[in-house]
């Protein structure tokens, strides 16, 4: 079993890891505005604001652990 684990595409994966994009505890997509500040783009990731995740895990146990992705939004995200 994989305890606590976003399966992501690459570059959203990327994005996540350097805080330009989070998954809120309700498992919704956050995309930061400073993608636009910092890149000059990013139009294409705004498009994933406030989506929900596509596919979850369906039992409780196998999705992302809610305290290691209000870690991430409070630690990491760039807002």
């Amino acid at each position: 079993m994989v305890s606590n684990g976003l399966l992501l595409r690459s570059d959203l994966h990327i994005l996540f890891d350097d805080g330009y994009v989070t998954v809120t505890d309700d498992l919704r997509i956050q995309v930061s505005n400073r993608i636009k500040e910092e890149f000059e783009n990013g139009r294409e990731y705004y498009q994933y604001r406030d989506k929900a995740l596509l596919k979850v895990p369906g039992g409780p146990d196998e999705q992302p652990a809610k305290e290691f992705l209000r870690w991430h939004n409070e630690n990491i995200f760039l807002g």
